[in-house]
């Protein structure tokens, strides 16, 4: 689905008249008043890659803040440009760093904020506050205000309507508007904040929005890894509610790899498992291990020790209830056209082994439908029952992600997640060390 603009231009106004301009654009005093009573979203959004392909000449089109295919395209033509590895994600930050930016004072038409996706629309936002930094650093900020409503094709008849504010300029003039934005999200209603970007790019900014305990979406997989694990693990234990693009893009995974064990005469298996191999693309090991904190947690494995075996495998131990111990893999796989999403599981490959019964038995074999699962099969498996499975690819836009998390109205950290995370953590802190 394409994204939609506003209904209105926006009115640039300085920032301290935008609370009172807002409080008489949806005045109660008013018969006709509209406004959604749903929720506010406040978005980070620096697109620091979109803003450098579109100075350096690499991509035609104003600024607007979604991942889009041509930018996708754009980034991987950057990666071969510059000789970078061609497992490099497209979005990943050393694509971005490659690019030097040329003429950052030119005008370029800038929609971040005004370009809103037709899922999140739909769900009817009372307010939308996007904070868009630009490139140059020393601009000064500019605050725009609109109304908003959805397309009716969309909600219905009974669409209500919003508003959307965009703070855009430097960093440090962004955050000399914090306070007005603290006073701009309604007390009444849920609010989320999107970081829309990486989670170590601007930490003391993350760390002030998401202090006050609101909702919080983020992506695990963008960021360096060991602090991703250490503001999931952190957060989660704070009881903060928080959403992780990268851990609904495993749901695919757990779901089949709970099916493989669902029926009656499997489950005994489930408790014989001694080994578990997970490949996963280029070097971000993130889902990987929150992947491996899930299945030790959910069989109630104590973490033993977890070791870098070189520096594409990382190798850990678990101890079952039976002190039986399970190794683990995570092996880093290059492939050519990587998913825009950093370190995406390819395939898993489980072990199990009856002490009693060799016919027992069993590999355990899950693969993505685009990679195949030949190294996997390897390894002396043939006295075994061999089960395998194709995880179906789910290819969603990150605005399609958010909107399934901002539907689904959760206001508490996944009980899943929550358990997962810091087993992940310890695992890659066992590495780190």
């Amino acid at each position: 689905m394409s994204p939609q603009l506003t209904l209105q231009t926006p009115i640039q106004l300085p920032p301290s008249e935008i609370p009172s301009y807002l409080e008489q654009l949806w005045s109660k005093d008013q018969p006709s008043n509209s406004g959604a009573n749903t929720f506010s979203l406040l978005i980070w959004q620096p697109s620091w890659l979109e803003q450098k392909l579109i100075r350096t000449g690499r991509l035609k089109s104003p600024i607007e803040g979604n991942q889009r295919n041509e930018l996708i395209e754009a980034a991987r033509k950057v990666v071969l440009e510059k000789d970078l590895p061609h497992s490099t994600p497209p979005l990943e930050s050393i694509v971005c760093n490659s690019l030097i930016p040329q003429n950052e004072n030119k005008s370029i038409t800038d929609l971040r904020g005004q370009h809103v996706h037709r899922a999140i629309s739909a769900l009817q936002p009372r307010r939308l506050i996007t904070l868009a930094p630009t490139l140059n650093g020393k601009n000064k900020l500019e605050t725009l205000v609109a109304a908003y409503c959805p397309l009716l094709e969309e909600s219905g008849s009974d669409s209500a309507c919003g508003d959307v504010v965009v703070f855009r300029g430097g960093m440090d003039s962004i955050k000399e508007g914090l306070d007005i934005v603290e006073n701009l999200i309604p007390e009444e209603l849920p609010s989320w904040i999107w970081w829309n970007g990486y989670l170590d790019e601007a930490k003391p900014m993350l760390n002030k929005l998401a202090s006050s305990g609101r909702r919080l979406i983020l992506d695990s997989a963008l960021g360096d890894p060991y602090y991703c694990l250490e503001l999931l693990k952190s957060k989660t234990c704070k009881d903060q509610a928080i959403n992780d693009l990268n851990w609904l893009r495993l749901r695919s995974w757990r779901e089949s790899l709970a099916m493989v064990f669902d029926p009656p005469k499997r489950r005994e298996i489930l408790q014989n498992i001694v080994n578990i191999d997970i490949d996963f693309e280029g070097e971000n090991p993130v889902q990987g291990l929150l992947l491996a904190g899930w299945i030790a947690d959910r069989l109630n494995w104590k973490i033993v020790e977890s070791i870098p075996s070189d520096e594409e495998i990382i190798e850990a131990k678990f101890k079952r209830d039976d002190d039986y111990i399970v190794h683990l893999k995570l092996i880093s796989l290059p492939v050519g056209r990587p998913s825009i999403h950093p370190g995406q599981i390819v395939g898993i490959r489980l072990i199990c082994k009856s002490n009693e019964r060799s016919n027992n038995d069993v590999c355990v074999i899950l693969g993505a439908e685009s990679t195949e699962c030949m190294r996997l099969e390897a390894g002396g498996m043939a006295s075994m029952e061999l089960i395998e499975e194709v995880v179906p690819n789910q290819f969603t836009s990150v605005e399609m992600d958010v909107a399934r998390l901002l539907k689904s109205c959760r206001g508490s950290t996944s009980p899943l997640l929550s358990k997962a995370a810091p087993l992940a953590y310890e695992l890659f802190k066992l590495v780190k060390k």
